[in-house]
């Protein structure tokens, strides 16, 4: 997920390997298809797709909604669009509680809550509506064998290995050596709870070389990054951040900017998590060091194709879990054809 900051229409949102020009193949069975709005009329097959966005005009959401229009172009099925105006479950319940109502055949959907959002999406399968996670999950996000097993398919980035690349990254542009603190978003957010998990496993498998000075949650808000990380960087523990790792892009934002106004920009590095234009504006600035870009067109556009198998009794060419993978960007090969590609769009 590219999370966005709260009651602010997002600008942007939502996973760096030791060497950080790598490109992680995903697990995504689906290369998307163009960003086309129309629906297709000589492959119609009546259904009717609601895909629902953690966040309204959240660029990362925009990239996804083009891979999943992009298929439902090309496999004849009306796709609906919606979400929330801020990252928020109970703002997200009764999108979902409206599309029940309207009878919908498949309901795509990013939960803003991997609790809160069970027992809506419950509501949602029992009604008949084929329910596919993307990007974000419910329960512990194994569909097979978890707790919650309704679902689908959970088709996203796998965040705990996201973190852990961002954690390596950080840790190689540090010196091998020092201190990393974690600004994160909201508790239960299961995608940034993964990627600090990530990036503190990353940070233990250096046995002590590198600590962890700390983490604290700043929701959703840059000025509240901002603000906690000005304060860390005037304590004692100040003098042992060497790097900072943002799980999505108003943790960095925040960071870096506190980085800046004590002004140690460049002494301590920053990693941003996801690509939205302003990221990359960042790191071309010097704000943060590393951007690591998810791939939410394969998201979208697995999950169309998910649907319709299922609406056709081809349940055998589901998989329980598609993992999506990441574009690690950094100064040497932001202008690579690849990292370009992987930056999210606005519109």
């Amino acid at each position: 997920m590219e999370d966005t900051e709260l009651g602010r229409k997002s600008l942007s949102r939502r996973e760096f390997l030791a060497g950080t020009t790598a490109v992680l193949a995903g697990g995504s069975l689906l290369a998307a298809c163009g960003g086309s709005t129309s629906t297709s009329s000589s492959n119609s097959t009546n259904y009717t797709f609601v895909l629902i966005q953690g966040v309204k005009g959240d660029p990362f959401y925009v990239t996804m909604q083009k891979g999943a229009q992009a298929m439902a172009d090309k496999l004849g099925v009306k796709l609906l669009v919606d979400g929330p105006a801020q990252f928020s479950a109970t703002l997200q319940a009764p999108i979902v509680d409206a599309y029940i109502a309207k009878k919908v055949d498949v309901m795509i959907i990013a939960a803003c809550d991997k609790q809160a959002m069970i027992a809506p999406l419950q509501r949602a399968n029992d009604a008949g509506i084929k329910v596919i996670s993307v990007d974000t999950f419910i329960g512990n996000g194994d569909y097979a064998n978890g707790p919650v097993t309704f679902p689908l398919s959970y088709i996203g980035s796998d965040n705990v290995q996201g973190g852990m690349i961002a954690g390596q990254a950080l840790i190689k542009a540090i010196g091998n050596k020092g201190g990393i603190y974690i600004e994160n978003v909201i508790p239960g957010i299961s995608t940034t709870d993964q990627r600090q998990q990530g990036c503190e496993q990353a940070i233990k498998a250096t046995n002590g070389a590198v600590t962890l000075v700390g983490s604290n949650y700043d929701n959703d808000s840059a000025a509240t990054a901002s603000q906690q990380v000005s304060a860390l960087l005037s304590s004692n523990k100040g003098t042992q951040v060497n790097g900072i790792f943002g799980t999505n892009l108003f943790s960095a934002e925040g960071s870096a900017q506190a980085v800046k106004n004590a002004n140690k920009q460049g002494q301590i590095k920053i990693a941003n998590f996801d690509a939205p234009q302003q990221a990359i504006n960042d790191l071309n600035s010097g704000a943060v060091d590393l951007v690591i870009a998810q791939k939410p067109t394969d998201m979208g556009s697995t999950a169309v194709q998910y649907g319709v198998y299922a609406l056709t009794g081809k349940t055998s060419s589901i998989q329980k879990r598609v993992a999506t993978g990441y574009v690690v960007i950094d100064k040497t090969n932001v202008n690579d054809p690849a990292s370009q590609n992987a930056i999210y769009k606005s519109s």
